[in-house]
């Protein structure tokens, strides 16, 4: 063998280089978040030279880390300046760990990923023409419509031209607001009277990528729809003749038609999953608070964490102490137990339940038997039978039984589908797409059959195609029908509006449930409200499915999810804050919860998606009630000092403290989680008896209360002293709730009962939820 020609030592050579310069693991550096309290300043009053010289005090202190200012310089990307007090930065794991140490900071975690709370992109899981959860006028007209009042989402963006967002008929912006339109890039963007600010954040979403962001993500604009509809829901104006494919026509409004809204765009398209990160929502977190929002709605959320590894959970605490409300949603997780996020006390948040209206879309068996599902199918059939035809009997060789009963992408062979109905199962692959697998099979219908954990919810979806989505019974009756037949028909009719419809409403199969993980003694979620088929504004940057494949446009979508159900809340917010501007966000908080209801519209307790009877850790306190929140009598007041002490309970110390307020604090030592003044009473742990507190606020007339209590199954309620006198506005009565086990009685697992106090003309109700030892 000759010697290496002089090409072979070039390459050799460039091994060796690229050997001795590959990164060791140790090397490799993540984007983090050091989060060191609040800061002592007020931002209203500081100039851009002030910020900038927290910025360096950020430098300076990652600086004695990293050996220069500068090269701290280079790692932060974000610096929090106003409220939030902290940075993010990309460093290696050595130095976080490091950090972590310093008796300045509260907690270093990685900028992780979040999700948005929508089912239309998952197989499994409003702005209706009367919002849904009002049955009159009469909370709109006395809180003026939210006039006054500034909400915003931390979303995907927004669609300006949207009507829903029109200034037409708005006086000038409040004095108090200091946000701006940061359009970035999209110079066709434009902020209005209504739409009053706009923000991006990308950030920490570009630390996560791997190839640099271009200018199409420099832009507060939604492309997505989901930050249109949950902001819309929230707070859009209203808008007569809106419909989706004709269905559902009516006038819609938000919560609050005549606040104004603003958007913070926090999430961006999916990383591995994840679409909205931790460093960018603290970033508008802190932006929001400085800009002066009253409310803030976030449809989105992530696995359950530690508190102060916690985006969501840092964002919001400085924001209530602000007197900001903040609303999440619970997630859509469901139906399995212990599924709920965002489970920190000083928010609320939101499970999803359906509304008393369908989109009926009829499945015709050719033995004459007809199934009601629901679709919002924009094509209709011939009126005659087609085949129908079972999607496992329609596979490609190729395809697993597994995967193409599911429908999913590349498992259905033309040959065998085409001119026929498919019958598809939910899950794992989202409904719209199976609706495109079958229609580029050559399908002329689809009907979706549920499993038997998703049950009785049926969703409407712009499907591709004509399609019905049926029930688990009545999807095991066709697959019965299409099995014992030899040559089976179907046909599907085109989809209606139904009004009135009962039982509703239901659970979501989808919606993420109790109990909390983090905090056991804290009930989640809180409430309950529409989530289902709702109808809101939307992107004309994509189609209804946010699928590829589809290039239809429109202006109003149905979607469903908690995200859904989260902006209704948060539109109810508003209506109150408008009512109640002196309110706290706990009072408000109480207000929604203690006036919800557990029954149904035919007088049953709520149902799931199977109508099996639920309990508090699906809905909460119930579904919300608004025109009841308006006059709740009663409130549970929660002031920041007892959140503190719930902190101190979770086991930090009274310096983490200090750091987390920037003042000295003295931890109520004697202090148990149970007796946070929350509206719920949860204990966790019965060891044969414990005493609960409670104190109440008078927001009423003057007025004598008496406690009615339903005791758990197996427990003994008492309360003392039962009857509570209140003689004007304002007056604060404190009261023990002491649980007993009742001697041999007393299951190891969860039961609930129910406290109320009422003076005849107010119910103010919290749910009992225990566990025994």
């Amino acid at each position: 063998m000759g010697s290496p020609t002089p090409i072979l030592y070039f390459l050799l050579l460039i091994l060796l280089v690229s050997l001795h310069h590959t990164p060791s693991f140790a090397d490799k550096k993540k984007s983090y978040v050091v989060y060191l309290g609040s800061h002592s300043h007020d931002s209203s009053e500081m100039s851009s030279v002030d910020f900038n010289s927290v910025t360096n005090s950020h430098y300076e202190f990652l600086g004695s880390f990293l050996g220069s200012s500068d090269t701290a310089k280079d790692s932060i990307f974000y610096s929090y300046t106003r409220h939030i007090n902290g940075f993010a930065a990309n460093l290696k794991e050595e130095i976080a760990a490091e950090i972590a140490k310093h008796p300045k900071v509260l907690s270093v975690f990685e900028n992780n990923g979040r999700k948005l709370h929508t089912t239309r992109s998952w197989g499994f899981m409003g702005l209706e023409d009367n919002y849904g959860v009002i049955s009159s006028n009469s909370i709109w007209n006395k809180a003026r419509f939210g006039d006054g009042v500034i909400i915003a989402n931390l979303d995907t963006g927004v669609w300006p031209e949207s009507k829903s967002f029109s200034d037409e008929g708005f006086g000038p912006i409040p004095s108090k607001w200091r946000g701006i339109c940061g359009k970035g890039s999209d110079h066709g963007f434009h902020c209005n009277r209504k739409l009053i600010g706009a923000r991006y954040f990308n950030k920490g979403y570009a630390s996560r990528v791997t190839t640099p962001l271009n200018s199409t993500f420099e832009t507060p604009r939604d492309n997505e729809g989901h930050g249109s509809h949950t902001l819309s829901t929230a707070g859009g104006n209203m808008v007569q003749g809106v419909n989706v494919f004709g269905q559902g026509n009516g006038t819609a409004k938000g919560g609050s038609p005549r606040a104004r809204v603003a958007s913070y765009k926090v999430c961006w398209p999916p990383v591995n999953g994840d679409e909205c990160f931790d460093a960018d929502i603290l970033a508008a977190f802190d932006m929001a608070i400085h800009d002066g929002v009253d409310v803030l709605s976030l449809s989105l959320g992530g696995s359950a964490s530690n508190l102060f590894n916690d985006s969501v959970a840092i964002g919001s605490f400085h924001a209530a102490k602000k007197g900001i409300v903040v609303v999440c949603s619970a997630g859509n997780s469901g139906p399995n137990e212990a599924t709920a996020e965002n489970l920190a006390p000083w928010y609320i948040t939101v499970g999803a339940s359906t509304m008393d209206r369908e989109f009926p879309s009829y499945v015709v068996l050719g033995n004459n038997l007809r199934f009601k599902g629901e679709s919002l199918s924009a094509t209709r059939l011939k009126h005659k039978s087609y085949p129908i035809i079972k999607a496992t009997d329609a596979k490609l060789a190729s395809a697993t039984i597994q995967d193409a009963v599911l429908c999913q992408n590349g498992t259905l062979d033309p040959n065998k589908v085409k001119g026929k109905i498919v019958l598809c199962l939910r899950g794992i692959n989202a409904r719209v797409d199976k609706g495109e697998q079958a229609l580029l099979a050559g399908a002329v219908g689809m009907v979706l059959a549920n499993d038997i954990t998703t049950g009785n919810e049926i969703l409407a979806d712009p499907h591709v195609l004509p399609a019905s989505h049926i029930n688990f019974s009545d999807g095991v009756d066709v697959f019965k029908y299409v099995n014992s037949t030899k040559s089976p028909v179907a046909y599907i009719t085109y989809p209606t509006t139904k009004l009135h419809t009962k039982p509703a409403p239901f659970m979501a199969a989808f919606s993420s449930k109790g109990p909390n993980t983090i905090v056991p003694e804290i009930l989640k979620p809180d409430i309950t409200a529409p989530g289902v088929s709702i109808i809101a504004a939307y992107t004309e940057a994509e189609g209804p499915t946010d699928q590829e494949f589809d290039k239809r446009r429109i202006q109003y979508n149905s979607i469903s999810g908690t995200s859904m159900s989260c902006p209704h809340i948060s539109g109810i917010v508003g209506l109150l804050k408008a009512l109640y501007p002196s309110w706290s966000p706990a009072a408000i908080k109480s207000a929604i919860m203690t006036t919800a209801t557990t029954l149904d519209n035919e007088a049953e307790t709520i149902l799931n998606a199977t109508f099996i009877h639920t309990t508090p850790f699906s809905y909460g306190s119930g579904h919300v009630q608004p025109n009841k929140a308006m006059d709740p009598g009663l409130v549970y007041d929660t002031p920041t000092n007892d959140y503190v002490n719930f902190l101190c309970a979770l086991g930090y110390n009274e310096t983490q403290m200090s750091v987390f307020l920037k003042a000295p604090h003295q931890c109520h030592k004697k202090f148990n989680i149970i007796n946070l003044n929350y509206p719920s009473i949860t204990v966790p742990n019965l060891n044969r008896s414990v005493t609960v507190t409670r104190t109440l606020k008078n927001v009423g007339a003057p007025a004598t209360y008496i406690v009615h209590v339903q005791n758990p199954n197996g427990i003994t309620v008492s309360v003392k002293p039962n009857v509570l006198e209140f003689k004007h506005v304002g007056e604060e009565k404190r009261f023990e709730v002491k649980l007993k086990v009742k001697k041999g009685k007393a299951t190891k697992s969860y039961v609930f009962g129910k406290l109320v106090w009422s003076d005849g003309k107010h119910y103010v109700k919290s749910p009992i939820v225990v566990k025994a030892i």
